[in-house]
C-alpha cells in the first residue's frame, strides 16, 4: 500500500493541478504577446490577470454565469465518461465525436416522431433513441477489437468520418425538412430542451449529473465494474481468473457509446432540430476531461465543470480584456500536452515517479495486442 499512496495523491490530484497551472502560465505569455497586435500595440504584463479575473467573473459572478457553466459542462461530463470508462478497460475511445453525432441524429428523428406527445414522454424517448444509437456506434469498434484485434483508435477514427458524412447526407436528402433555407430536420416539438426560469438550464443537466454517481457505482461497487478494471489492467490475468475479456470490451464500448450518444441527444434537443452542417468538438474535448479527471467519474465531473467555466467566462474575457475566446482552446490543448507529458511535470516539480500503468499508457500498451478470451 505504501507504493500506491504517492501514486494516488500525486497522480490523481497534484499532477492535473500542476498541468492546469502550467497551462495558465503558457497562456499568460500568449496573452501578453497578443497585446502587441491589439489596438494599443503595447505589452501589458497585467493583462493575464485582467483576463483571468474576467473569466472568473463571467462564470461565477452571477447566477446566469453559473447556469451557463453547468450547461457547457453537461455534454463534457458525458463525453468524458465515454472516454474515461473506456480507459479503465484498456480501451482508448477516440470515436466519441461520431457517437455524439449519431446519437444526436437519432434523437432528432425520434423527437420529430414524438413532437406532438407530452414533454415527459417525448424527451425521454428522444434521449433513449440517442443512447441506443450511440451504443451501436460504440459496439462496432468494440466488436472489431474483441474478435479481430482491430485497434479501437483506428476503427473509431474511421467511424467518426463515416458517421459525419452519412448523417450529413441523410439530412441533406432523405430527412430534409421543407420550407427552410438550409438543410435540417423538422422541429422536435415537445422534445425540445428549453431553459428553466429564464436561464439556459435544462432537463438534460439532471441526466448528466445522474450518470456521474451511476458510473462510479458501476466501476467500484459492482462485479461488472471490477471485471472492467481487471481487463484493463491485465486481460490475460483476467482470463485466467475466469473473466471474459472480449465480452467486457464489447460491453465497455457499448457503455461508452451510450454516454456519448446521450451527450449528442442533449445538444440536439437543446437546438430543437438537426442541421446538416452540425459539428461539435465535445467528443474530442472529452479526452481532455477524462485525462484531467484521471478517468474517475468524480474527477471527470470537476474537470468538465472547469472547462465549462472557461467556456462560460470566455465572452466576458473577450469584452473586458480584449483577449480572443480562442485562448480557451489553447489552454485546453496545453493542459492535454502536460497531462500526456506527465514525466515532464514530475521533473519540473521534482515529484516521485508514478507506479503502475496509467491511463495514458493504454494507447501504446494495447496497440497490436491480441485479445484473449
Amino acid at each position: 500500500m505504501r507504493t500506491l499512496r504517492p501514486r494516488t495523491y500525486v497522480g490523481w490530484v497534484v499532477v492535473p493541478a500542476l498541468s492546469i497551472l502550467l497551462a495558465l502560465l503558457v497562456a499568460s505569455i500568449l496573452i501578453i504577446i497578443s497585446g502587441l497586435i491589439g489596438p494599443e500595440k503595447k505589452i501589458n504584463l497585467l493583462l493575464p490577470l485582467v483576463a483571468y479575473r474576467s473569466l472568473l467573473v463571467g462564470s461565477f459572478g452571477s447566477f446566469k454565469g453559473i447556469a451557463n457553466m453547468i450547461v457547457a459542462a453537461t455534454p463534457l461530463m458525458l463525453t468524458g465518461l465515454a472516454v474515461g470508462v473506456g480507459l479503465k478497460a484498456g480501451l482508448f475511445n477516440i470515436g466519441a465525436t461520431g457517437q455524439v453525432l449519431l446519437g444526436g441524429f437519432a434523437a432528432s428523428l425520434v423527437g420529430v416522431r414524438m413532437a406532438g406527445a407530452p414533454a415527459y414522454i417525448a424527451i425521454p424517448a428522444a434521449m433513449l433513441g440517442g443512447i441506443v444509437a450511440g451504443a451501436l456506434a460504440g459496439f462496432i469498434p468494440g466488436f472489431l477489437k474483441a474478435f479481430t484485434g482491430a485497434h479501437e483508435v483506428v476503427s473509431t477514427i474511421m467511424l467518426n468520418a463515416l458517421i459525419q458524412l452519412a448523417v450529413s447526407g441523410l439530412v441533406n436528402d432523405v430527412f430534409r425538412a421543407p420550407g427552410f433555407s438550409f438543410a435540417r430536420t423538422s422541429p422536435v416539438g415537445h422534445a425540445t430542451l428549453t431553459g428553466v426560469g429564464g436561464t439556459t438550464l435544462h432537463l438534460g443537466v439532471i441526466f448528466a449529473f445522474i450518470c456521474i454517481p451511476l458510473s462510479y457505482w458501476l466501476l467500484w461497487r459492482t462485479t461488472v465494474g471490477f471485471e472492467i478494471r481487471a481487463v484493463g489492467a491485465n486481460p490475460t490475468a483476467a482470463l485466467y481468473a475466469g473473466m471474459k475479456p472480449r465480452r467486457m470490451m464489447i460491453l465497455t464500448m457499448l457503455l461508452c457509446g451510450a454516454f456519448a450518444g446521450l451527450a449528442g441527444a442533449i445538444e440536439i434537443l437543446r437546438l430543437g432540430y438537426y442541421p446538416a452542417v452540425f459539428g461539435t468538438n465535445i467528443g474530442f474535448d472529452g479526452i481532455t476531461v477524462a485525462l484531467l479527471g484521471q478517468s474517475n467519474p468524480i474527477g471527470i465531473m470537476f474537470s468538465a465543470l472547469l472547462l465549462g467555466a472557461m467556456r462560460a467566462g470566455a465572452p466576458l474575457m473577450q469584452i473586458q480584456a480584449r483577449v480572443p475566446v480562442e485562448i480557451i482552446d489553447v489552454i485546453q490543448g496545453v493542459i492535454l500536452i502536460f497531462l500526456a507529458a506527465e514525466v515532464v511535470v514530475r521533473r519540473i516539480f521534482r515529484l516521485r515517479s508514478a507506479a503502475g500503468v496509467g491511463e495514458l499508457q493504454t494507447i501504446t500498451r494495447t496497440y497490436g495486442e491480441k485479445v484473449v478470451g
